[in-house]
């Protein structure tokens, strides 16, 4: 394939080094190239399988509208834009464009949603729900789209929504703590990731497994049919 790499961050970086070992072509577009979504021409996506964005908040919604425009297939691990989630469905719906989205491509940290989901019904039996979520002090969103997640996956089946206790510190590439708690006993349930290759890697099955299809897409909700 053909990929595009919009943001070449820590995790950016890391999405081009296993994009070219599954043996795609890599091209990167960084910010100063790409303002406002003006680098996104229909003449440089036509030569794209598919855009992966790790930007920030601001830069990803101009991405996204110009990836919808021309029809060009996006993965975006880009988090911070969910309040403008129903818009930018509705327009990749209406063009027929396909977007995946989500807040985490770790496998593990999609299989960890799964628990969450189903240790949420203790909310129901008595118990308190908490989340803890710990960064890089360089994290520029707090709470983390993967810590809303949670709280939404909880809200979900408790009808609660958990209050959510955000630290920046240090080097740390992420951790994400559910607490159940009750008189009784404490349920603790942890995500600690070691490093970003995780990420990367559900990054490209995500662009690998969208080529070729129209819609709007959660990561959490497709992760298992990944090649």
């Amino acid at each position: 394939m053909n990929l595009l790499l919009l943001g070449k961050g820590k995790t950016g970086s890391l999405v081009a080094e296993v994009a070219q070992e599954r043996r795609h072509n890599v091209q990167v577009l960084t910010s100063a190239e790409n303002q406002n979504g003006i680098g996104l021409t229909a003449e440089h996506l036509r030569r794209v399988d598919a855009v992966i964005d790790f930007t920030n908040p601001e830069a990803v919604l101009h991405n996204m509208r110009a990836c919808i425009r021309s029809r060009t297939p996006i993965v975006v691990g880009t988090t911070g834009w969910y309040d403008h989630l129903p818009e930018i469905e509705q327009q990749a719906q209406s063009a027929g464009a396909a977007l995946l989205y989500g807040s985490n491509f770790s496998v593990g940290v999609n299989v960890f949603f799964e628990i969450a989901a189903a240790a949420a019904i203790g909310v129901s039996h008595g118990y308190a729900a908490q989340i803890v979520e710990r960064h890089h002090a360089q994290k520029k969103d707090a709470p983390s789209g993967t810590a809303v997640s949670i709280q939404n996956i909880v809200s979900e089946v408790a009808k609660v929504r958990p209050e959510i206790t955000s630290v920046r510190e240090g080097e740390i590439v992420g951790t994400h703590v559910l607490l159940l708690d009750s008189q009784n006993d404490t349920m603790m349930l942890v995500h600690d990731a070691k490093n970003r290759r995780g990420f990367a890697e559900g990054a490209v099955r995500a662009a690998e497994w969208l080529k070729g299809k129209s819609g709007f897409y959660e990561f959490r909700k497709i992760f298992r049919e990944l090649g």
